[in-house]
């Protein structure tokens, strides 16, 4: 299964020419991930994909990955049987901090949030892990894999910087956002893989920032919900779209537009990253799984618009209650 899933992410694969994040219709496990996220009512568990021996805190970061981030979830049980619980924890400390912004009505409470994960990202490194089930699991994941606590603070430092409702100035400033958040999350992956590659490195970096640009795109509908647009003014100004188009769901060509040309900046830096794909070592291939989502957000995108917004859609994945 493992091996099929592969093949859908990352293409054919030939004998000796491996291929990187090309577009391919996802088949059998990856067609559940393109209907994302799964109702948390569905009664499917994590009970028959984490064994008897799973502890406690492993079970948690399961089951808070399956809720709030599905497409995370089935990645990381796609990753080698001695690196899934730390990929899980990594992502589930990714999960705590994305939905501190949705989930505080004042941004004091927001910060004294982060604040917590910073000294518990100190105190993880000092052997001192607070009592909570992320904590717990992603002190084990240091342990095991010395990761880099710079990324981890990168993460923390950018989500508390993104508290302020305010639209990004310009995509570089959407695209620096994702570079400290989904590449540093991809960086610890491939620490977590063994991997310690430049090139895998550069893919990375252009895959976090498509994911980043892709997910602001996806969440769209959810923050206009809510009178609210994080879509880069600079890219709204050219094509003459104000945000009260997009709380008025507006499906003006120029809006379309906008989406467009968020959505190709998205689909440059996965041809980039593409252009890594005969240097990257084959072990970092499963840190990508995700790309999976993105690969067609180019075509699909405009596509979506013409779809009521409340189902607003990409590569067919439905769009969670926040930004993971």
């Amino acid at each position: 299964m493992a091996a099929s899933t592969l093949l859908s992410a990352w293409g054919p694969l030939r004998p000796g020419v491996p291929g990187l994040c090309r577009c391919r219709q996802p088949r059998g496990l990856w067609a559940n991930a393109w209907r994302l996220p799964e109702p948390a009512g569905s009664g499917r568990s994590v009970a028959a994909v984490s064994g008897p021996g799973i502890s406690g805190t492993d079970r948690y970061c399961l089951e808070l990955l399956r809720k709030r981030d599905y497409e995370g979830y089935l990645c990381s049980l796609l990753l080698p049987a001695e690196s899934r619980s730390s990929a899980c924890a990594l992502r589930a400390f990714n999960v705590e901090l994305a939905q501190v912004k949705d989930s505080v009505s004042e941004k004091t409470i927001g910060l004294m949030r982060m604040q917590f994960w910073k000294k518990t990202v100190d105190d993880i490194y000092c052997d001192s892990p607070p009592h909570q089930p992320v904590a717990i699991e992603l002190w084990k994941a240091v342990k095991r894999h010395n990761l880099t606590k710079r990324w981890l603070m990168k993460i923390i430092d950018e989500r508390e910087k993104n508290l302020d409702d305010k639209a990004y100035r310009n995509i570089q400033e959407l695209e620096n956002y994702a570079e400290n958040t989904q590449s540093c999350l991809l960086y610890l992956t491939l620490e977590i893989l063994g991997i310690k590659d430049l090139h895998a490195d550069h893919a990375a970096s252009h895959i976090g920032k498509a994911q980043g640009i892709v997910t602001c795109l996806r969440a769209t509908p959810y923050h206009g919900s809510r009178r609210r647009v994080f879509l880069p003014m600079d890219i709204c100004m050219l094509h003459g779209v104000s945000q009260e188009d997009f709380l008025r769901k507006s499906q003006d060509k120029n809006v379309r537009d906008v989406v467009y040309d968020m959505a190709s900046q998205a689909h440059l830096h996965l041809k980039h990253a593409r252009s890594f794909h005969k240097s990257v070592p084959v072990k970092a291939f499963p840190a990508f799984l995700q790309t999976v989502a993105l690969q067609n957000s180019k075509g699909s995108c405009t596509r979506g618009l013409r779809r009521r917004w409340g189902r607003f859609t990409l590569c067919s994945a439905k769009v969670g209650g926040f930004s993971v």
